[in-house]
């Protein structure tokens, strides 16, 4: 993680755009600036589909100390544990530390905004706690 001061940021739209490589190859990533703003301590991006849903996520959980997903268009589908979870536009999730999760389903125009602490946080893959539906069907 980096260790310089918090500084001043200021991101408009045309100042970065979507784009692939970020965690998952279905979804394209807008970056916000927050991360190099904080030295680290939080990533702050949007998160758009870029694809139909084949498989989903896989379980997993996120080495992370803070994690909000605010869902700005559309709506995507969750297992939060053995929990159904619809999150649509309007909708926050804190997504505690070490909880399991797998999104599974979401609509074509799903846009959420994601803020993570550490900016460095990992996935990483997990043994799930029950079977999860079949996403539907652009």
């Amino acid at each position: 993680m980096q260790t310089q001061e918090n500084t001043f940021s200021h991101v408009k739209p045309g100042d970065t755009s979507f784009v692939g490589g970020g965690l998952r190859d279905f979804f394209t990533y807008r970056d916000l600036g927050i991360a190099k703003a904080t030295g680290g301590k939080v990533i702050a991006h949007l998160v758009r589909a870029n694809n139909a849903p084949e498989e989903g996520t896989g379980w997993h959980i996120h080495e992370a100390q803070f994690h909000i997903v605010y869902m700005l268009k559309g709506w995507a589908k969750f297992m939060y544990e053995d929990q159904e979870t619809l999150v649509e536009a309007g909708d926050c999730v804190h997504q505690r530390p070490g909880i399991r999760h797998f999104l599974f389903d979401y609509s074509p125009d799903m846009e959420y905004l994601e803020v993570v602490g550490p900016a460095d946080f990992t996935s990483v893959g997990v043994e799930g706690p029950c079977a999860v539906p079949a996403p539907g069907k652009w």
